[in-house]
C-alpha cells in the first residue's frame, strides 16, 4: 500500500485565490512554453466555437490540461475542468465562465471518472498530477450538488510528476502518473468504510524519454501515452500482462510535430477516435482506434471564429461525445498558449485559456464517417 496524505480544506472555492506571477524571470522551466508560436496551425481549419476565461497566472506558461464532465441525465449540466500549473484547478461552465477554483498549486494534467463508489454514494473521481507535492492530487465531486472537495494526495517516488490519466478496469479505478524522466506509476484507488482514500500500486514501467499526455480506453483496456519527442505509445492496462508497449504513431512525422502533448478519446457508439495535440505546428491529429491497427484520419487546427482567437502552441486536449449543452454531438476542449485576438510573433504570452470546438465541425472537415 502507498501511504496517503490527507488534505485539509473543504470545498470548491468560488473566490479566486491564484498566485499571480508578475515577473518574466521565473525559474521554473514550465513557466516558459517550449513551442514555436504559429499564427495559423498547419492542420485543416476548424472554427473556434467558444473559450473560457483566462487563468489568473500571468506572464507564464500556466494553463495546461482540460477535462469534461457531463451529467448523463441532463447534458446542460456540464463542467470543464482546467489546470493552471502555477496555481491550481479551475472549473468552468460551457460559456467559459469560471465556476470555482481550488488553489492547490502546480497541478499539471487532470482526468476524471464518474460513478466512483464511496460510503456516501457515487462520486466523480478527479485526479491531477501534482508537481508541488510530488504525487497525484485526488478530489471528489458530488454529481447532485457539483461540489468538489479535496480528498488526498498520493505521494509517488517520481522525479517530477507530469502527465496523468484515469482508467476504469471492470470495477477498479486506476490512475497512471508519468514523470519527466519517462517513469510511469500505475495504482488502484478505492474508498474505505470511513470514506478515506486508499491507493495500491499495481506496477511501474517506462518510456525512453519525457512523456506527458495520456489516456485510457476503458472498453478495450488500452493505455496510450505520448512521448513528447518520439510519438504515441500503446500499452495493455492489465498489470498481469506484459508492460512492453509499441509506438503506434511516430514523431516527428507528417502526423505529429514534437512536442506530442495532450491525448484524448472521442467515443461514438462502436467507433473510437484518438486525438493528439501536435504542439510543434499547432495541430491535432486523429486516428480511429476501435480496431487494429489504428487508422490515421487527418489533422485539424483551430482558427479564429465567433469572436474567439486561434489555438496556438497547444498543450492538453479533452473530448466528450454526445450532447454537451449547446454542442449536440460532442465537444472538444484544448489549451491555447496566447489568449489574444491580435496575437503576433512578438506577442507576450501573458494570458492563457481553453478553447471550445464543436465536434461536428471536426467530423465534417476530416470526413470522419462512422460507417467505415
Amino acid at each position: 500500500m502507498l501511504k496517503l496524505i490527507r488534505l485539509s480544506g473543504a470545498v470548491l472555492a468560488t473566490a479566486l485565490a491564484a498566485t499571480i506571477l508578475t515577473s518574466c524571470g521565473v525559474a521554473d522551466k514550465e513557466a516558459q512554453s517550449d513551442s514555436t508560436r504559429m499564427l495559423v496551425g498547419a492542420g485543416t481549419p476548424v472554427p473556434a466555437a467558444g473559450e473560457t476565461q483566462a487563468v489568473a497566472t500571468q506572464r507564464a506558461d500556466a494553463a495546461d490540461d482540460p477535462e469534461i464532465w457531463v451529467d448523463p441525465k441532463d447534458s446542460s449540466r456540464a463542467i470543464i475542468f482546467g489546470t493552471d500549473k502555477q496555481a491550481g484547478l479551475y472549473s468552468y461552465d460551457l460559456s467559459g465562465k469560471i465556476l470555482g477554483f481550488i488553489p492547490d498549486g502546480r497541478l499539471n494534467n487532470v482526468d476524471l471518472r464518474p460513478d466512483f463508489p464511496t460510503p456516501t454514494g457515487p462520486r466523480v473521481l478527479i485526479a491531477a498530477s501534482d508537481r508541488g507535492r510530488m504525487g497525484a492530487a485526488l478530489y471528489l465531486m458530488n454529481p447532485a450538488t457539483l461540489e468538489v472537495s479535496p480528498w488526498g494526495v498520493v505521494p509517488l517516488d517520481l522525479f517530477e510528476p507530469y502527465g496523468l490519466c484515469i482508467g476504469r478496469r471492470g470495477e477498479d479505478f486506476v490512475v497512471l502518473v508519468n514523470s519527466t524522466d519517462g517513469q510511469i506509476r500505475q495504482f488502484r484507488v478505492t474508498a474505505d468504510d470511513q470514506g478515506k482514500a486508499l491507493a495500491a500500486e499495481e506496477r511501474r514501467f517506462a518510456v525512453p524519454s519525457q512523456p506527458e499526455g495520456c489516456v485510457v480506453d476503458d472498453v478495450r483496456g488500452i493505455f496510450y501515452i505520448g512521448e513528447e519527442a518520439k510519438g504515441i505509445w500503446q500499452f495493455d492496462l492489465d498489470p498481469l500482462k506484459s508492460a512492453q508497449g509499441r509506438i503506434i504513431a511516430a514523431a516527428p512525422s507528417d502526423m505529429l510535430k514534437p512536442d506530442v502533448e495532450g491525448l484524448t478519446l472521442m467515443r461514438e457508439g462502436a467507433v473510437t477516435w484518438l486525438i493528439a495535440s501536435s504542439q510543434g505546428d499547432s495541430a491535432f491529429a486523429v486516428w480511429r482506434v476501435d480496431g487494429s491497427p489504428p487508422q490515421y484520419r487527418g489533422r485539424f487546427s483551430v482558427v479564429p471564429a465567433n469572436g474567439v482567437d486561434a489555438v496556438t502552441g497547444t498543450d492538453g486536449v479533452a473530448a466528450q461525445s454526445g450532447p454537451v449543452g449547446q454542442f449536440p454531438e460532442g465537444l472538444v476542449v484544448m489549451q491555447d498558449d496566447v489568449e489574444s485576438a491580435d496575437e503576433s510573433d512578438s506577442t507576450v504570452r501573458s494570458r492563457q485559456n481553453f478553447k471550445l470546438v464543436d465536434w461536428r465541425d471536426v467530423r465534417r472537415v476530416l470526413n470522419l464517417d462512422l460507417s467505415k
